[in-house]
């Protein structure tokens, strides 16, 4: 699994007690928790604020779709990696490639497609001008 640095955001996780179950690995759903908190710092980072966007343009990201595989089983104190790479841009949606890796082994895999919406409504709309400038660039 070789990528490009530059274009892929890494969040670090440490596996606790609590996302564990009862076999002693990290519950299948936690590794959706774990990703939404990667794009929630990828969009901090590219200097995306949620809440002014939501207060001050209405808008917010919601997931549409999203397909993961589980391939193994991250365990009580793993320190994982989980990425943001951005695989499709388009006017109202990004399709994303995320993954939670322990070292450069992968523990799951997901697109997911995160739409903008109006938070009023939820009709989609475009993209912040902001974020397509620095996913542009």
């Amino acid at each position: 699994m070789h990528k490009d640095p530059a274009r892929v955001f890494a969040w670090p996780v440490r596996v606790y007690y609590e996302d564990t179950d009862f076999g002693g690995v990290v519950y299948y759903a936690n590794y959706l928790r774990y990703f939404e908190r990667a794009r929630t710092e990828w969009l901090r980072s590219l200097g995306v604020d949620q809440q002014r966007l939501a207060a001050e343009d209405g808008l917010q990201f919601v997931v549409r779709r999203a397909e993961i595989d589980f391939l193994r089983g991250a365990r009580l104190d793993d320190a994982l990696s989980i990425t943001v790479e951005v695989m499709e841009r388009k006017h109202t949606y990004l399709r994303l490639r995320q993954c939670a890796l322990r070292v450069e082994e992968p523990m799951a895999e997901a697109m997911v497609q995160a739409a903008c919406v109006r938070r009023d409504t939820f009709k989609p709309a475009p993209l912040p001008a902001a974020l397509a400038a620095r996913l542009a660039g």
